[in-house]
Formats: structure tokens, C-alpha cells, sequence
């Protein structure tokens, strides 16, 4: 792998001499990742190689890695802190389908992140500064970015029923949620932005100061911007920290502050409908990943440990559809 990404390197990069310490990282079950250092006479630049994993098909809701590297250097490009590209690969590189980007220091690890020292001054201030990114997210043009995946509350819920019944699988709590979403529909959106689709723990680089960098845009598409702020808010990105709705570090009131501060409109309600989704829609994968588990041919243990956590999110949908749910 060292000596493809050293030819790939060198037909874009001038002076680089080659690249060392190239090594597959964990984690990502949907693509592959891959840490390098381009070697240059002005100094070691730190890359990551994102790429689509040979034999495997693209999920129907990913955006693509194209389509995902234009977005994150617009991003990039509009001051919201995101790797910048540095390369998308081309047919002769010989490398597959994907992108190289610039590697950002940092931590992903909720565990981490939540407990180290190392971020204890950066807790206090996370919840209001990822309100502000997301803002930052949601200002992007929709008329600068490549087409997407246009989708609303009515589309979601369909999309999670139908994926639920194929499991052949009842469960009266998901019925349940889906009875309360069909209920509390808010309808289109007035406001349609660029929404990340997946901006929580482990995609995002946390370090002393803050956040550095969010990662995997690949379900990005348009839709009611208030889903990202729903999703975020999901007990099972909290690890532990329930009382700390925003990823387990921060409440509800500082992340509306912090994207209110950036000029953009937050409505609560929505916010609940969008957690309520989006605690459905966790459970629904969870479900899916236990089938795969299943009927194979991976029979991983990080399959069935991602699996047994629809138990939990049957816990949480009825702590939030109780009269006085958190």
C-alpha cells in the first residue's frame, strides 16, 4: 500500500520524494481509512486516504466519496472546520474510489473525550461550539453544492418502517415510535439547508481547545436543518452521560445559544421530533447490523455488540415519549 500511495502522491504533490508509516486505522464500517506521511523538502504533511473498500457496494443513502470530498472542502473553503482535500483520486492512480485529505490531530473516542483531563477545559464549551458549526453547516448554498438526496419527516418515517418490517422482526416500542411520528409530523420545513445527516461522537475530532474537525459527510443530503440538532441530542451518542442531552458533554439550551448566536433559528419542537427520528433510526440500524450479523458471511463480534443496542434505544424512545421524557 506504501508504494501505491508514494506514486499517487507523486503525480500530484510536487517535490513530495515519497510517503512512510502508512497504516489502516480502526473503525469506519463503511469506508476505509488509511493514516500516511507525505514526505516534501519543505516538511512531512500528514495525510488520510479515504476510499471505498474493495467488493463492497455504496449504501443507497451515501452521497458518494466524489461528491462527499466536494462538500467537505466547501466546508472547508466557508471556514467550518473540516479536513481540507488535498487529492481525489483518479483511474490511474489505481488506488480505487475515494479521496486524500489532510490529517487533522485530535481525538474521536467518546470515552475520551468525556473523561480524559486532557479535555477538561474543552467540555465546557463544546455544546455551544458545535451549535455555531452546525450553523456554519446549514449557511452553506445549496446552490454551490452538488445535487442531493432531497428528504423530509414524511420520507424519513417511510424510509424507517419499510426497513423495519423487512427485519420480520415486532417490537411494540418501535411501533409505538413510529405511530408517535406519523402523529407529530411537522411538515416540510420552512427553511431547507444542507443537513450532514450523521454530526455526532466519532465523527467528529475533538482536541484541548475544541472541536478541529467533522468528519464523514457521506449522508449528507438537504432537508430541515433542525434533524442534525435532533440528532446529536440522541441518548446513545452520550455514552453514559444522560444528563447531558448534546453528546454527553453539554445541554440542549447551550446548543441552541450557540447557533443562535451564528444567525440561524432554532425550533425546539422540531428538535424533539428530529431526536425522537433519530433514536428510531439508530434502533432500526441496530437491527439491521444484527441481521447481517446473522445471516453472515461476517460473523463479527463488533456486529453483535452494535446489534444488542436496540434494547436500548427502546429504552430511550419511551423515556422521551413519556408525558415528561427527557
Amino acid at each position: 500500500m506504501q508504494e501505491a500511495l508514494g506514486r499517487c502522491v507523486a503525480s500530484w504533490c510536487p517535490g513530495a520524494t515519497g510517503v512512510a508509516n502508512a497504516a489502516r486505522l480502526s473503525g469506519g464500517a463503511s469506508q476505509e481509512t488509511w493514516s500516511f506521511d507525505i514526505i516534501h523538502p519543505d516538511g512531512v504533511i500528514g495525510a488520510i486516504l479515504r476510499r471505498a473498500p474493495q467488493g463492497h457496494g455504496a449504501s443507497p443513502r451515501a452521497v458518494g466519496l466524489d461528491v462527499e470530498s466536494i462538500l467537505m472542502q466547501r466546508a472547508f473553503d466557508a471556514g467550518v472546520p473540516s479536513p481540507r482535500v488535498l487529492h481525489v483520486l483518479q483511474p490511474q492512480d489505481e488506488l480505487g474510489t475515494g479521496f486524500m485529505m489532510a490529517r487533522v490531530e485530535g481525538e474521536t473516542i467518546p470515552r475520551k473525550i468525556l473523561r480524559d483531563a486532557e479535555f477538561a477545559q474543552a467540555r465546557p464549551k463544546l455544546a455551544r461550539q458545535i451549535g455555531g458549526i452546525l450553523a456554519g453547516i446549514h449557511g452553506l448554498d445549496l446552490a454551490q453544492l452538488p445535487k442531493l438526496r432531497a428528504m423530509t419527516a414524511a420520507k424519513e418515517i417511510g424510509e424507517l418502517e419499510r426497513d423495519y418490517r423487512s427485519f420480520e422482526w415486532p417490537r411494540p416500542v418501535f411501533e409505538l415510535a413510529l405511530r408517535w411520528l406519523r402523529d407529530h409530523d411537522p411538515g416540510p420545513s420552512e427553511q431547507i439547508t444542507l443537513v450532514h445527516g450523521d454530526f455526532r461522537h466519532g465523527n467528529l475530532i475533538i482536541g484541548a481547545d475544541g472541536v478541529r474537525a467533522v468528519l464523514d459527510w457521506e449522508l449528507a443530503h438537504s432537508g430541515d436543518p433542525m434533524e442534525d440538532l435532533g440528532w446529536v441530542c440522541v441518548n446513545s451518542w452520550r455514552f453514559g452521560e444522560i444528563d447531558k442531552p448534546v453528546g454527553g458533554f453539554g445541554t440542549r439550551e447551550e446548543l441552541f445559544a450557540g447557533y443562535e448566536a451564528a444567525g440561524r433559528r432554532v425550533d425546539p419542537d422540531r428538535v424533539k421530533f428530529w431526536e425522537v427520528m433519530g433514536t428510531l433510526r439508530w434502533g432500526v440500524m441496530c437491527c439491521g447490523i444484527m441481521r447481517h450479523f446473522r445471516i453472515g458471511p461476517e460473523h463479527s463480534i463488533e456486529r453483535a455488540m452494535i446489534g444488542r443496542r436496540s434494547s436500548e434505544t427502546e429504552i430511550d424512545l419511551l423515556r422521551l415519549l413519556a408525558p415528561r421524557g427527557k
